[in-house]
């Protein structure tokens, strides 16, 4: 089937948080720019994962934000999803037939540092012992405890808007937070980042800042329509970070970094990965290099690497 066939109307689901649909509405903006006789029906699909208060473990990890959405894409009551490919579930972690059609342009893949209102200006480092630190990434706790270990992660939950809301009103139960900051400057509130952290040592979440459209693997109209709305040098990164995350096999408890970047030539892909020790110690590192159009084995060989290593230990591991 060519695009010409296709149903004049594409439904995409997308999460009803503001900041999934600051992100919806950018693709929408590109997609109606290129096919402007076509009508783009956003469905909102509220997650297990936006309705869950507790540890995302309790409800099967970061495949509580896809599962609902993953369910009506392969049944097929709507043609594509949309999420940030951090919040993404491990490939090993989802059911097989979906695939990625579209990839946005990379944006900022930085954490930053959030006070409430009224804060003293402060960084990690000059924030005094015990403060308590709040995020729900396990990268983030074990890069507290080896960088900072006077500080103390504490998990928190619910939409970044709504965390941001807490923090500001003493009831989120932590005294800072760790933000994305791509999806603070989605919610225009950059201005609240205290502290952006040096990706080199404070190391990025995969697949961060990196907004994904998804569609059924056999659904090749749908994939024709989403190909040309790929920027083509950000698909190559997803490809290599999520390559290498299947191949490590790990889990929503699972601590470690794969951040891909082009070059040192044009024709070169690097890969950055490392698995952190839940409990601070030295982690477990490789950067590997390769050509950019393989990317895929650029990633499983990265991932190898860390595990010859002996990474496994450490993967899946409560932090």
């Amino acid at each position: 089937m060519t695009t010409d066939s296709f149903t004049r109307s594409l439904r995409l689901g997308s999460r009803p948080s503001p900041m999934a649909l600051e992100q919806t509405g950018r693709f929408a903006q590109a997609f109606r720019t290129r096919y402007p006789h076509m009508s783009l029906d956003i469905v909102a699909i509220t997650s297990e994962g936006d309705q869950h208060r507790g540890p995302l473990a309790q409800i099967g990890g970061k495949g509580a934000f896809t599962r609902r959405a993953d369910e009506r894409l392969l049944d097929g009551r709507i043609e594509a999803t949309i999420a940030c490919a951090k919040d993404l579930p491990s490939p090993h972690d989802r059911k097989p037939g979906i695939t990625a059609g579209a990839v946005l342009p990379r944006e900022d893949s930085r954490d930053a540092l959030v006070l409430p209102a009224g804060h003293p200006a402060a960084t990690l480092a000059t924030l005094p012992p015990g403060t308590r630190v709040g995020t729900s990434a396990p990268r983030r706790a074990a890069l507290l405890k080896a960088l900072h270990p006077k500080l103390v992660a504490v998990p928190i939950r619910g939409n970044a808007d709504r965390r941001l809301r807490d923090l500001d009103s003493g009831v989120l139960g932590a005294d800072v937070m760790i933000a994305a900051l791509a999806g603070l400057r989605r919610l225009d509130l950059a201005d609240h980042a205290a502290e952006i952290l040096d990706p080199t040592v404070w190391l990025p979440a995969s697949g961060a800042g990196i907004v994904v459209i998804e569609h059924r693997a056999d659904d090749h109209a749908t994939g024709d329509l989403l190909a040309p709305l790929t920027h083509s040098p950000t698909r190559i990164l997803l490809d290599a970070e999520r390559a290498a995350l299947a191949a490590l096999h790990g889990n929503c408890l699972t601590a470690a970094s794969v951040h891909a970047t082009l070059g040192p030539t044009a024709d070169l892909v690097t890969v950055h990965a490392v698995v952190l020790d839940p409990e601070g110690g030295a982690p477990i590192r490789t950067t590997t290099t390769g050509p950019a159009d393989q990317p895929t084995v650029v990633g499983q060989r990265a991932a190898r690497y860390l595990l010859d290593a002996g990474a496994d230990r450490f993967l899946g591991a409560r932090p």
